[in-house]
């Protein structure tokens, strides 16, 4: 999205904004850009683009590739990130049972949280034949689609809810005109059931179940989730045990983090 040319709060720093939609910018399967890429995908001006490339480079965040004329990111931006998994406690202590749980289903789960108007995973676990999805740790995934999305949108306060839809209705509105109505029928599983669903809406061959911890971490919203390839998984199945299954192993999970 481009980013704006003004901002009301005369306290907000522009440049360093500026700077962050850029790195933003890389995704994956699109991990080297060059300066024109950067300025279409962030609306500035190629000169602007220019000082923040250069600058992003000496200070390691970005690297710039003399082959392909390019950039891509540099090994400042993942240790930028490693004190904020490392103070998640959270990952250490449900590692052995998220594990046991993908192993038992032949999935995988996995440990998330919102960044800004997506999930990222923290942490996850595979089954050793979990062959049709293999999240990884930093991947982000959409918050209606995604059964950890939907979770977490069902657990947050409802004035936050409603600020961050409006912001999906903006940002993403086919998605929102096509998945909107999940949200209700998450609040009223994660009521009934404890956990949500999705049965193939991000990814058309994986089911999912998502529960989010009742106590928020560091003042955010945690979600787990376990998909299973559907091949595997009946809707039945779904209900009657993987979501019982993996409100026992988040259980299991807030008495450990209330015993450190």
């Amino acid at each position: 999205m481009p980013t704006r040319p003004h901002h009301p709060d005369p306290a907000f720093a522009t440049t360093l904004a500026h700077g962050l939609a850029l790195l933003q910018c890389f995704r994956v399967g699109e991990t080297v850009l060059g300066n024109k890429e950067l300025a279409d995908r962030t609306g500035l001006s190629k000169a602007t683009i220019s000082r923040l490339t250069y600058t992003l480079a000496a200070r390691g965040l970005l690297l710039y590739d003399t082959h392909l004329r390019r950039y891509r990111l540099g090994s400042t931006a993942l240790s930028l990130g490693y004190p904020l998994l490392a103070s998640l406690r959270v990952r250490q202590l449900a590692r052995p049972l998220m594990k046991a749980l993908a192993d038992q289903v032949g999935g995988s789960v996995s440990l998330g949280l919102r960044d800004r108007l997506r999930m990222v995973y923290v942490e996850t676990s595979r089954g050793h034949d979990a062959i049709a999805f293999r999240p990884d740790i930093g991947a982000s995934l959409p918050m209606l689609a995604t059964a950890m999305g939907r979770a977490w949108l069902a657990w947050a306060p409802e004035d936050v809810r409603h600020r961050l839809l409006d912001a999906l209705r903006e940002a993403e509105p086919d998605d929102y005109e096509r998945l909107a109505g999940a949200v209700d029928t998450a609040i009223e599983e994660l009521a009934t059931l404890g956990f949500t669903r999705s049965r193939g809406d991000w990814q058309r061959d994986v089911h999912a179940v998502a529960v989010p911890m009742r106590t928020p971490i560091d003042g955010e919203i945690l979600v787990f989730n376990c998909g299973v390839p559907a091949v595997r998984m009946t809707p039945r199945k779904l209900e009657r045990e993987m979501g019982p299954r993996l409100l026992k192993l988040v259980a299991q999970v807030e008495t450990l983090v209330a015993w450190e």
